[in-house]
């Protein structure tokens, strides 16, 4: 857990301001519909019920009233001492809405509470706005995994190095030249 009056990366500081906050919670049973649909909207193959079956899988949802059906959806492993971002995915309708930097917060300060020491993700080389959120969250791009996706497209693989002792984020520097993956 980060001590009180430890610094905290300004990604990681209170979503009060923003323009629609979002209600994250774990991932419920009745949820699989929902998740399921995202996926397959989004492209994604999510089998929930093996993912629900996984000691070390971690879901969240999130919504933007309760009650209602999920707008976006985290699946992260836990392995050791680091966190592996599986999936995460916004209803088209409910992009730019901030569902995908509440549900990376949210698995940040699990990441922290766990004391894990690392998170890590590959993105799609041409998702920009995917690449700026984790940015913001203070991820660097450590490299490149050519024709990492099934229609052939590089992902760029990034990381966010915590301290396990306090939870602060550590500045991590690029290994890849972001502009070359772009």
């Amino acid at each position: 857990m980060t001590p009180p009056g430890a610094p905290l990366h300004p990604a990681l500081r209170s979503t009060i301001f923003q323009k629609f906050p979002m209600i994250v919670s774990p991932f419920r049973e009745e949820d699989s519909d929902a998740v399921a649909e995202l996926a397959r909207v989004s492209g994604l193959s999510v089998d929930v019920q093996a993912e629900r079956d996984r000691r070390w899988a971690l879901m969240w949802v999130a919504r933007t009233t309760p009650g209602v059906r999920p707008s976006a959806f985290l699946l992260a492993w836990a392995v050791a001492d680091e966190l592996h971002l599986i999936h995460i995915a916004t209803h088209p309708d409910d992009r730019r809405k901030g569902a995908a930097g509440a549900l990376m917060r949210t698995l940040i300060a699990h990441a922290v509470e766990h004391r894990s020491r690392l998170v890590l993700l590959e993105v799609r080389r041409t998702n920009k706005p995917a690449i700026r959120l984790y940015r913001s969250l203070g991820f660097s791009a450590i490299g490149v995994r050519r024709r990492y996706y099934g229609d052939g497209e590089d992902a760029i693989e990034m990381v966010l190095v915590l301290d396990p002792k306090t939870g602060i984020v550590q500045k991590g520097r690029d290994e890849v030249e972001l502009a070359e993956a772009w």
